[in-house]
């Protein structure tokens, strides 16, 4: 497990965050380090909502399987949203369109 971004959400007229946890960063993928492992590893992950900072805005986690257990990433995560309701609680605008 491990969070989907380093940093919530930020202004779109940024083209990404200069600095995270008092650290400077270079490139566009230095603040998305997080999520770069597991995805040039080739390993099954998803990410599922946790949480929203003072501001509202959301935070995700990653769930990050071993290679080829797809099937049991998508069983936890299933697991989670079962537990949690987020879907329920705040549904996705798109949801909402119908």
């Amino acid at each position: 497990l491990l969070p989907s971004a380093q940093v919530f959400p930020f202004d779109a007229a940024e083209a990404w965050p200069k600095e995270v946890g008092g650290r400077t960063m270079d490139t566009y993928h230095r603040w998305m380090e997080v999520v770069i492992g597991p995805t040039l590893a080739g390993l099954p992950s998803m990410s599922v909502p946790v949480g929203f900072n003072a501001a509202g805005l959301p935070m995700g986690l990653q769930i990050i399987g071993p290679a080829q257990a797809d099937h049991a990433v998508l069983q936890l995560a299933y697991a989670h949203e079962q537990l949690t309701r987020w879907v329920e609680r705040r549904p996705p605008p798109s949801l909402l369109a119908r």
